[in-house]
């Protein structure tokens, strides 16, 4: 099927995958900020990834349902993901908007659950998207630029509490009150989102199913919520080789990011600035920091997404290769972290970082989409998810504490030793997988 589809230009790769800049504005300020309001509002810091468990449970939930269904929507106005992405922006524009007005830990939590859950009925048909409208030979160079976008989008929405700040807003409040500099920036983020989400939806047009009279007689043939989840677990169980072995890959890659976003900010603000009063001006300040240099991962991974697009546009690259060495380089990132001595040499460690996320977002779905049945795209792509909210679940649950205390020791910083030696585990991992039409464009 893929050799009919035609070749797209930059431009128009460019289009369809913009909508992820506003995911990734969404994404950013979770991951950079969420534990800082958690932290705002009262919480332990061994308490904080059981407040963000709800996010990956929801994922691991809505991502297979979503992609299942977006598989079997075709309406020739409004197309197959499109329908997803609007119903996505909607819900996560408003959760974006009201997290930072939390006035309880409970509520930040739900308000958490809720943007996470709305992220992701969007998210994954725009992963679906590239291989639905991409012939096979430009699949690594969509999903890297979807990856520069979402660079993009990393760096700039890392820097709005920063810039709000700068602006004149407000970086202090009163005891359990967020900050107004948090405030404006998830309002922006909000509005990006929704916007940038509206701009793909209407500049992007979408392929029909290729045959509809089949497409029609098999919605018919398989109405009913049991039937679909009894598809959806057939699916799991009948998974591609390789979506196994790159689900080893992605266990630790995920476990070592879901630990940056839960403790990058005490443990950085602690062990770098020194400064553990949330209600102090030195902690906001250092939160502040602790988001423009998590930026820094987001804008090295636009710039290596840059060059990766450049480069797949011309030749072939080895996929697994590209990612083995991409991932050891921000594992050595994370570890650094323990060992700077100044505090813009955290530049210098996210940007290793960096190099990883560029990785992570795109080589993994480029090796996926290549050994995947065209017509069962959305719902592996969902599935495919499992891989990235199992590990979050498990470090949640109690997971990151126990390794990073029982390897290296109680202090909060050793989470950054855990994580790097994690993204390691992760790129080595990449030998498991052998198959040459998934490693090779």
């Amino acid at each position: 099927m893929t050799e009919h589809k035609k070749r797209l230009s930059f431009w128009q790769i460019w289009n369809m995958s913009f909508g992820f800049l506003g995911i990734q504005f969404g994404f950013a300020l979770q991951g950079g900020f969420m534990s800082r309001i958690f932290q705002t509002l009262g919480a332990d810091k061994d308490a904080i990834p059981f407040l963000w468990i709800a996010a990956p449970l929801t994922g691991l939930l809505v991502q297979p349902i979503v992609g299942y269904l977006s598989d079997r929507t075709w309406h020739p106005k409004f197309g197959r993901r499109k329908p997803f992405f609007f119903i996505g922006a909607v819900l996560s524009t408003i959760a974006l908007f009201l997290a930072p007005y939390s006035s309880a830990l409970w509520m930040a939590a739900g308000a958490l659950w809720i943007l996470d859950a709305s992220i992701n009925i969007s998210m994954e048909p725009f992963r679906a998207l590239v291989a639905d409208k991409l012939p096979d030979s430009q699949r690594s160079y969509g999903f890297v630029v979807q990856t520069l976008i979402i660079g993009v989008g990393t760096w700039i929405a890392s820097n709005l509490p920063w810039l709000m700040t700068q602006m004149g807003a407000s970086n202090t409040a009163p005891e359990g009150v967020v900050p107004d500099s948090v405030k404006f920036a998830f309002g922006i983020g909000a509005l990006v989102l929704f916007s940038s989400i509206l701009y793909t939806i209407l500049t992007t047009d979408e392929y029909p199913p290729e045959n509809m009279e089949e497409f029609e007689q098999e919605k018919k043939a398989k109405k009913g919520v049991f039937h679909g989840l009894n598809e959806i677990f057939q699916n799991i169980s009948g998974m591609p080789k390789v979506m196994k072995q790159l689900g080893v890959v992605q266990f630790f890659s995920w476990f070592a990011f879901f630990t940056m976003w839960s403790f990058a900010t005490p443990a950085i603000t602690e062990h770098v600035f020194g400064a553990t009063d949330t209600s102090s001006a030195a902690y906001n300040d250092a939160a502040d920091s602790v988001g423009n240099y998590l930026g820094t991962y987001g804008l090295v991974s636009m710039f290596y997404a840059l060059i990766l697009s450049f480069v797949a546009s011309k030749i072939k690259i080895n996929r697994k290769l590209l990612h083995l060495v991409s991932l050891i380089a921000g594992g050595f990132g994370f570890i650094l972290i323990y060992f700077i001595t100044e505090t813009w040499m955290l530049h210098l460690c996210f940007s290793l970082v960096g190099i990883a996320w560029a990785s992570i977002l795109s080589m993994p779905y480029a090796m996926l989409s290549s050994s995947v049945e065209p017509k069962k795209m959305g719902v592996y792509m969902g599935i495919f998810n499992m891989f990235i909210v199992i590990p979050q679940i498990v470090a949640a649950l109690g997971g990151v504490n126990f390794l990073y205390k029982l390897i290296f020791g109680e202090a909060v910083i050793n989470t950054m030793l855990l994580a790097g030696t994690l993204l390691i585990l992760a790129g080595f991992s990449n030998l498991f997988i052998t198959d040459p039409k998934a490693t090779h464009d």
